[in-house]
């Protein structure tokens, strides 16, 4: 029985140091995020919604977070921005519809 059990270590050793082929594995390419968030376009819904990051170890890679989560940010603050701009608009449209008077004039 223990001549059978150096076998199997033998054999197992040899297999795992790639003794039975003359090479050595191929190395596995890196999981990274494809960047499947548009360039050319603002980022939908559906977008985020179809985002997957890839898994590490210890859970997400911190570069492959960051850079979405600054993509989405950037985003985020120029629709704001552009929200804030067109509701100045929408104001001073209605009190020159209102007879001129703006949001800070007072009448008389």
């Amino acid at each position: 029985m223990l001549i059978a059990l150096v076998v199997v270590v033998g054999a197992v050793t040899l297999a795992v140091v790639g003794g039975g082929d003359g090479g050595a594995l191929a190395e596995a390419p890196p999981d990274r995020l494809d960047d499947a968030l548009p360039a050319d376009r603002p980022l939908g819904r559906a977008d985020v919604e179809a985002l997957r990051l890839p898994m590490t170890v210890r859970g997400y890679r911190m570069a492959d977070v960051d850079d979405v989560l600054g993509r989405l940010g950037a985003e985020l603050a120029e629709r704001d921005a552009r929200i804030a701009e067109l509701e100045t608009a929408l104001a001073g449209a209605r009190a020159s519809a209102h007879g001129g008077a703006g949001p800070l004039e007072r009448p008389g």
